[in-house]
């Protein structure tokens, strides 16, 4: 009798507890979090080593996860779900550039738990379970079988101005691996600085292990006193 009384009694206009919803949130969040960490520990951590962003990507994720599933009953849905993408289609970090693989893991990271919170009974559980698994698997094959090659890149300030020419991009390269002991493919020329003859150049390479030397910080190559 208690029990009954006590559920009855309104908090903030709402029952004390609904187990049926209670329960269905406690398994679309076990869902949720066991895929979105087989995805950042088992498979993007291994590989890029980044251990800044886990914290970021697990509590994106799961901060997403309940505010939809909170919200779930406005019924704003679909519209609800694009507003989210947009906001974070447009999120920059002011003290470091994003990489472009690390938003992709951040928009997965995003459409999990959106995907897992908002679906409705029309979405059945081995629908739902299909999705995250192919999200998964697509993830693994596309990190672990069909991309090999990891592509590192370092911004640089270079001092010899003369080769940022288009008709000395040989020589630049050439120049870069050199001096940095890097197996350089392509360089991107960025800010150049007449006043000081230099140049900002990021530079690509291929490595077997990104956890050795993945660094985007600037480096300053420069062989002034030569």
């Amino acid at each position: 009798m208690l029990e009954e009384l006590l559920l009855r009694i309104p908090i903030l206009g709402s029952k004390l507890i609904d187990y049926d919803d209670f329960f269905e949130m406690v398994i679309r969040f076990l869902i949720n979090f066991s895929v979105a960490s087989i995805l950042i520990r088992a498979i993007y951590y291994p590989i890029h080593k980044r251990k800044d962003y886990l914290f970021t990507y697990f509590l994106f994720n799961i901060l997403i996860f309940f505010v939809c599933i909170l919200l779930n009953g406005v019924k704003l849905k679909l519209g609800f779900a694009f507003g989210l993408f947009a906001i974070f289609g447009i999120l920059r970090y002011r003290t470091e550039q994003l990489p472009i693989k690390e938003m992709t893991y951040l928009f997965m990271i995003i459409a999990i738990a959106i995907v897992n919170s908002l679906s409705d009974k029309k979405v059945s559980l081995a629908e739902l379970m299909f999705v995250n698994g192919a999200i998964i698997v697509a993830t693994y094959l596309l990190e672990k079988v069909f991309l090999l090659k990891h592509e590192s890149r370092k911004n640089v300030e270079y001092e010899k101005i003369e080769n940022i020419k288009p008709e000395n991009h040989t020589a630049l390269i050439t120049d870069l691996k050199e001096r940095t002991g890097l197996n350089i493919h392509r360089v991107q020329i960025g800010k150049i600085d007449f006043l000081r003859d230099t140049a900002r150049i990021i530079i690509f390479y291929y490595e077997d292990d990104p956890s050795a030397s993945y660094n985007e910080s600037t480096t300053y190559v420069s062989n002034r006193n030569e």
